[in-house]
């Protein structure tokens, strides 16, 4: 007997905009005429991983930061913010889809980016969960494909049948993902909850700094992360 899913995993929200027609562009492209379900879900994964470029240093303050069809155009965010392109492309499909969430210990990152969260904790990162064929099945599709070359780590792959989470170790057998504590599922993304969250962790003088370097920056980028120094423990 097949499970009843509420409606809201399959509805747009303003900031997953399923209904825009930058996601419904993007998804087009992505899946081209493939109408199975999983193998819809799939292509989705791969265009939303490597296509969109992973940046920790994306603004993360407002609802708009996380608007699927506003990631999509800028070409680049950070874990939640691809979560939300690809919870809101799989709903434009027709496939259930929510965001559940997870804070990771990161054993392999950039020494820049250690130094600006002051903590090798990744709190409240974004996974999807994708209902296909009767189950739930976790999918992430943070990290792109040349990132993870460049850490030396093979980049996840998704079958849309079985879990795709972060794997604990690299390819030289050095820890790089742990997972710490888990958050439960959201319809939707709780930016209050997130950064309550983040606050807790990192310190309100911290969240603050960051919040002012985006307000002065503007739209230019205030960091380059592609180009920072490769560190492990």
């Amino acid at each position: 007997m097949t499970r009843a899913i509420h409606p809201a995993y399959l509805s747009p929200t303003p900031i997953l905009d399923a209904d825009h027609p930058t996601v419904r562009g993007f998804i087009r492209d992505a899946v081209e005429n493939r109408a199975d379900p999983v193998e819809q879900a799939v292509a989705l994964y791969y265009a939303v991983r490597d296509r969109i470029w992973y940046d920790p240093y994306a603004p993360f303050y407002r609802p708009e930061h996380y608007r699927a069809s506003r990631i999509i155009e800028a070409g680049r965010g950070y874990c939640v913010q691809k979560a939300s392109v690809m919870v809101a492309g799989a709903r434009a499909l027709g496939i259930p889809a929510r965001v559940s969430f997870a804070t990771v210990r990161n054993h392999l990152a950039t020494r820049q980016l250690l130094e600006f969260l002051g903590s090798d904790l990744f709190v409240y990162h974004g996974v999807v969960e994708l209902y296909l064929e009767g189950k739930w099945v976790k999918a992430t599709p943070a990290f792109n494909r040349e990132l993870c070359e460049r850490h030396g780590v093979d980049p996840l792959e998704f079958d849309g049948r079985h879990d795709s989470i972060f794997q604990p170790y690299n390819r030289q057998n050095q820890q790089f993902m742990e997972y710490v504590e888990f958050h439960g599922t959201h319809v939707d993304i709780p930016l209050d909850e997130l950064l309550a969250a983040w606050r807790r962790v990192y310190g309100d003088e911290r969240v603050d700094a960051w919040i002012r370097m985006h307000e002065t920056k503007g739209s230019a980028r205030p960091r380059d992360f592609s180009g920072e120094d490769v560190v492990s423990d």
